[in-house]
Order: C-alpha cells, then structure tokens, then sequence
C-alpha cells in the first residue's frame, strides 16, 4: 500500500527532485508516529502541493525572474534571479538584519571586505579560484610539455589566481587589529557585513552564489560560552518577530560530528521547511586559533583589555543564508484559504502574508470606473507622495488589460501587498476613496489626504511590534 501512495506522489510531483521526496516522506513518517501510513503519505502531498504552489506564485508575482526558478533554490537554498518583489523582499530582510546587529549594540560596527584576494599567504576557507581560460587553453596547446610538466603548469597557474571568499569571517579576522583603535583595545566587541560569497557545488558546476550576513563577536574566553547562549536568543528572537508562524523556527545545537572540529561549541538556529530544517544561522564559538593563524601569532599585537587583564579574545561566528531566509520567509507567510466568490463558487485564497516590514509593497494603486485621464493623473500624484514619504508603492493603474476588482484582489494578495487603495469618479468629486486590507480584506473609505499618514502610522506600529 505505501510503495503505490509513494508511486502516485511522485506521479503529481514530477517538478520534485526524486531524491527529495523519498526525504520528505520519511521526514513524515517520522513526525506521525502512531499515525496511518496514508495519514503520513497524505501530510507529504499536502507539503508538495505547498512547494509547487509557492513556485508558481514565485515566478507568477515577480519574487523569482522568469526562467530563472530552479529545483537547488528551493532545495539548498542557493542564490538566483530576483525579479522585482523579490530583491525588495530581499533587501528588507537584509536591511532589518543590519539594524538589529549595528543598531542593537554600540560595540558592533559595519565592515566591507574584498571579494577576491590576490595575496597567497591569505588562506581563505575552500580555496575556490578564480583563473584565466584563455591561459589554461595556451597551456593545454603546448604540445611539447610532458604530462608532468602540464601538471606543474597548471597547478602553478591555478595557485596563481585569485582566491575568492567562501565566507566573511576570514575578512572580520583581518580587520581585528585595524578595528581596535574604535574600542581603545577593551572587550567584547564585533564586526558586522553582508555580502555575496561562493560555495562549493559539490560537482564540476559553477560555484553556487550565497548572499551571507556576519557577525563576528570578539570576546574573553572566560565569557565565550555565555556569549553564544547570548546572541543564539537573540537572533532565535530576531527570526520569530517577522513570521507568521513563529513556532516553525527553533534552536538547537550543533553535534560535535557535525562540528567536525572547527569549532569547540555551536548553535544553528533552523527553520522547519516541508523536507526538513534547514540552517538559517549558524553560531560557532571558534576559539583564538584562527584569529592566530590570520596574524602570524602576534599575541601582543592581538591582546585587548578584559577588565584589567589582557588577553586574546575568542571568536564567535553568526553567519546567516540570506537566500534562505527568504525562502523561510516566502513558505511561513503562505496561506492558502477556502472563500465563496461572487458567484457562490468555492474557490481557494492565496495570500502572502509577509509581515508589514518585509512585505515588498506597502500599498497598490488602482482606479476604478470613471474619468481615465484624471483618475490616472490622481493616482499619479498620490503615488509620488507615497514615495517620497518611503512607503513602497505598485503603479497598478498603469494596466492595460481589463479586469475586475476581484481578480486585483486576488492578484495583489499573492504579492503579498498590505494595501490596496481604489481611486475612483467619488474621489475626484469627494475626496474619498477606497483602501482594503490584505489580512482582513475589510474595506475602508478614507479621505485622500488622510492615506500617507495611515500607512506610515501603520507600518511604524508593525516596527514597534
């Protein structure tokens, strides 16, 4: 019985890596013990359904540029093409990321490191290079060289090339001695960027692109372990503040097999996707090694003050996928609700639900029925105000295609839009126009001057939340 359900999934799942599924069905039958094997193989159809219907909307809604989706995003968490909604979203994450790290504490402070680095005393994390093919082409050409000798000259021109980052932390470890001078050498202190880093595939692909976030918190060894259970709350606490569903991020610790010798403790703070938890930050208390080996042991070099001792100081690491973040974000703020439409026919609602100061777009502009060329100049107005206030904004009036209010609706609940004001012949006589909310869809009539001031009070509200 439960080999023909695993058949029929994978039937309705083609767009589902295979390899994927069987993992998702055993991370069911795991989670419902007690319950039926159909109950289980039952849950996994729903989680596939989930996945395949948030990847339409992905490319449907502009998150993801179209053609541009593929199976490794939605899997490993990997960079890919942004369309508009999605770099916003993105960007707010990675934005409400800086202020709770820079603007949290005072002894955190913002740094930007190089992508590549031509010095070869500098070891980086993976070692990927960059090198040039036409130089590997004219080294390949030259017929008259031994196979040893076309080994040399291949491993000499790779060595050659400039390594790129496959992290952040080695870059905080370089900037440690420049930065001491801003806290008069005294602990804890860190230093905090965002940036785009490479990773192996695991197979002769290109490498997969990661946009990472860092925090490297610089403090006494007799704190580190306190330190880490510090900023494991914190971060734990940062994740849950914009979901929707705060429970399906969790806390937990790194094995030591997982630690695989890098770090002495770590914590990973995951999120519960359809297939299973996946990282989204990792915190590893790693020690003064590194930070050793990166200076060439200059202890005095490298002594801050803690009280009135003088020490090296022990490292943490926070580093965070921020594509998977996003992810996280995309499949916790998805629900999908049954409604009646106009016509008594019972439809599915989808709405993206991402939290007001995530969400890409605060508010959609829209006319109704009327004057065109002066509900358009209306809308265009209104729409300057919004942003020149920051209120991110979707010309929708500049549609062509006719369509209904409930269609609108429909279209700007999947994008996850708070608001959706209508401009109509009332407001051009009035004043007064319509703004529906996208978490009740209750509709309010509002006087136009009063719009701004009511999305900006809103979204502070949400900040403050």
């Amino acid at each position: 019985m439960l080999t023909y359900c695993v058949r029929r999934l994978i039937w309705r799942c083609e767009n589902i890596p295979r390899t994927s599924l069987y993992c998702r069905i055993a991370f069911a039958l795991h989670h419902c013990r007690g319950c039926s094997t159909a109950t289980a193989v039952r849950s996994v159809a729903e989680d596939s359904d989930h996945t395949k219907t948030l990847m339409q909307l992905c490319t449907d809604r502009y998150y993801i540029a179209s053609g541009q989706l593929h199976r490794d995003y939605f899997q490993r968490g990997t960079n890919c093409g942004y369309g508009p909604l999605g770099m916003e979203l993105k960007k707010n994450i990675l934005e409400q990321w800086w202020n709770s790290v820079i603007g949290f504490r005072a002894e955190v402070f913002g740094i930007s490191t190089l992508h590549t680095s031509k010095d070869s005393t500098t070891e980086r994390d993976g070692q990927l290079r960059v090198v040039d093919t036409k130089n590997l082409r004219q080294i390949l050409s030259q017929r008259e060289l031994s196979k040893d000798q076309l080994i040399q000259e291949l491993q000499t021109h790779i060595q050659n090339g400039a390594s790129v980052r496959t992290s952040l932390f080695q870059g905080a470890l370089e900037q440690y001695v420049p930065s001491l001078e801003l806290v008069n050498r005294k602990l804890p202190f860190g230093l905090a960027e965002t940036g785009l880093c490479f990773q192996p595939s695991g197979g002769p692909s290109c490498p997969d692109e990661v946009t990472q976030s860092s925090l490297v918190w610089f403090c006494s060894p007799r704190t580190c372990s306190q330190w880490l259970d510090y900023w494991a709350r914190h971060r734990l606490q940062w994740w849950r503040k914009f979901a929707l569903g705060p429970s399906d991020f969790s806390c937990s610790d790194i094995t030591e097999e997982e630690l695989a010798g890098r770090a002495s403790r770590g914590v990973k703070i995951v999120y519960n996707f359809p297939w299973g938890q996946e990282a989204l930050e990792t915190l590893l208390s790693r020690g003064d090694a590194e930070l050793m080996q990166t200076h060439k042991s200059a202890r005095n070099k490298l002594q801050c003050l803690d009280g009135r001792k003088s020490v090296v100081p022990h490292a943490i690491s926070v580093t965070g996928n921020v594509e998977r973040g996003v992810l996280a974000y995309l499949y916790n703020s998805l629900q999908q609700v049954k409604k009646v439409d106009s016509k008594q026919r019972l439809q599915q609602r989808k709405v993206l639900k991402l939290h007001p100061i995530l969400s890409p777009v605060k508010v959609a502009l829209d006319m109704g029925r009327g004057a065109t060329v002066e509900l358009r100049q209306v809308c265009e107005g209104l729409l300057k105000e919004f942003l020149e206030g920051g209120v991110s904004a979707w010309p929708g009036y500049l549609e062509t295609m006719p369509t209904s209010m409930e269609q609108l609706n429909t279209k700007y609940d999947e994008m996850g839009v708070l608001f959706t004001v209508v401009i109509s012949d009332n407001t051009l006589e009035s004043g007064l126009l319509q703004v529906r909310s996208r978490d009740t869809t209750i509709k309010e009539t509002m006087h136009i001057s009063e719009v701004k001031n009511f999305l900006a009070r809103y979204i502070s509200a949400a900040q403050n939340i």
